[in-house]
């Protein structure tokens, strides 16, 4: 069975017009999708909705590795007329393209590399200084991200160094419904630990960040 996860991963946050959204869709699911599913080293995709900040939009491509998009394959896709009449690049009001290293977990296990697109996310992107990124690193890895996994609903976390893009940062949650966040057992599990007020303040997170996206759409 070919893997449907690996150890690259990329984001791309789009809002448009309410006047083109509705061809917008149309593109990105009957071209968009399978344009990009035919780049060796793509490999799975879907679409995702806002319904905690934002962007609206929200497409989400699993990669081999990171190192994906300096292959000829994706830098020298053709762009179609209707990707230059709707694509993100023509009519998007905003739009982040970032593409990321797995950090956490070290490697790419056999469950996450046969695991399916998530129902919903959670995304954060963030910073931090370079004089508590160690630690700060240390901690999310060990600490934050483990005690999330605990939360019933949460499928797993992984934690994503930029390879294209700012903030430097991210981690997403991969949730089996868009409200895990929003229980008690989340929030109970948010500052359990000791080191957690202290060490959390470290990082800046971006404009819109952290955010919950709802999937729309999977080839």
């Amino acid at each position: 069975m070919a893997p449907k996860k690996g150890s690259g991963l990329m984001l791309v946050f789009v809002d448009v017009p309410s006047e083109h959204e509705e061809e917008f869709n149309e593109w990105y699911n009957t071209e968009h999708l399978q344009e990009l599913m035919s780049v060796p080293g793509i490999l799975n995709c879907a679409r995702y909705e806002a319904v905690k900040s934002g962007p609206k939009h929200l497409a989400v491509y699993e990669f081999e590795n990171a190192q994906v998009i300096d292959t000829d394959a994706f830098k020298n896709r053709p762009i179609t007329p209707w990707a230059q009449k709707v694509g993100p690049r023509a009519i998007a009001t905003t739009r982040i393209n970032n593409v990321y290293e797995m950090i956490h977990p070290a490697s790419v296990s056999d469950i996450i590399a046969n695991s399916e697109m998530a129902p919903a996310l959670q995304i954060g992107r963030m910073g931090v200084s370079s004089e508590n990124e160690k630690e700060w690193n240390d901690w999310y890895s060990t600490v934050y991200v483990p005690n999330y996994e605990t939360v019933p609903g949460v499928i797993r976390g992984r934690r994503w160094k930029a390879y294209r893009g700012e903030p430097d940062y991210a981690v997403m949650y991969e949730f089996e419904n868009e409200f895990v966040s929003e229980t008690k057992e989340w929030e109970d599990v948010r500052d359990a630990h000791p080191d957690t007020a202290r060490i959390r303040p470290m990082m800046t997170h971006a404009d819109l960040s952290p955010g919950i996206w709802k999937k729309t759409f999977q080839l």
